[in-house]
């Protein structure tokens, strides 16, 4: 096994570069920190690299996907450089990007955040995409990197378990439409909008969530098919990015149940 003591060493050095989003670009790689996001992404089979504090055992749960040949001993020295969680658990693993876009068979639900600026907004959003059965999520320019630390936590695994792709939203959208000229393309406005009850998911559907704070760009919108909003009852003048997607994502897949 090998073991690695020194922060000089040039194989670390590259590793902490990783925390920089135009290093992970450059490089297709990122890095996650702890037991279960490990466990999550060796079952892709995209991770190049498990490193393994020095003094802390290999976990269970990984002893039967994975053997001790396949780790890198390091030292808490480096695992503190590369590091960046505050309690970092004593592991962590280097993995592969997967950068194609994806278009799934029909009837897909597919969605795609515009300018989501907040990692925790962007991780909890890929989250109730993968909890309620969405298809995938595109990421339009703007969007923060998925792969940032903070983001990949909020996710809680869920970024290896559904397809998670970055995209020219615009282009991808016309692309779309070419491939599926019947798909139905959701945006969030509060003009000319209808409740978000109040429109069909049963075919194949795009819904569109937009920056925190000036919504779905208009370039979108003059592309959209219908555009929703979620009724205000209380005194809030917004709801948060992350809880208005899990609502409208959630009535999405309730009206597909009804139709099974």
């Amino acid at each position: 096994m090998e073991y690695i003591a020194s922060v000089q060493n040039p194989k670390v050095k590259e590793w902490a570069k990783l925390h920089s989003r135009k290093e992970r670009e450059k490089k297709g790689c990122f890095i996650v920190e702890g037991v279960h996001l490990v466990e999550e992404a060796l079952k892709t089979g995209n991770v190049e690299h498990i490193l393994l504090e020095e003094g802390k055992d290999l976990p269970e749960e990984l002893k039967e996907i994975l053997d001790d040949g396949h780790v890198v001993r390091v030292s808490t020295a480096v695992m503190e450089k590369i590091g960046d969680t505050e309690t970092p658990q004593g592991i962590a693993a280097i993995v592969k990007m997967e950068k194609e876009g994806y278009i799934p068979q029909e009837p897909f639900l597919l969605l795609l955040l515009d300018r989501i600026q907040d990692p925790g907004n962007l991780g909890t959003l890929i989250r109730t995409a993968d909890a309620a059965g969405f298809h995938g999520v595109a990421l339009g320019e703007g969007c923060v990197d998925p792969y940032n630390g903070k983001a990949i936590r909020a996710s809680m695994g869920s970024l290896f378990h559904l397809p998670v792709y970055q995209v020219v939203a615009e282009n991808y959208l016309h692309e779309l439409r070419q491939k599926v000229p019947h798909v139905s393309i959701v945006g969030t406005s509060l003009k000319e909008s209808k409740p978000y009850d109040q429109i069909s998911y049963k075919d194949s559907a795009v819904l569109i969530i937009g920056n925190e704070g000036s919504g779905v760009s208009p370039n979108l919108l003059s592309l959209t098919d219908h555009n929703v909003v979620i009724p205000i009852y209380g005194k809030a003048e917004s709801l948060n990015a992350g809880i208005a997607g899990s609502i409208l994502m959630y009535e999405a897949v309730r009206q597909r149940k009804l139709h099974d």
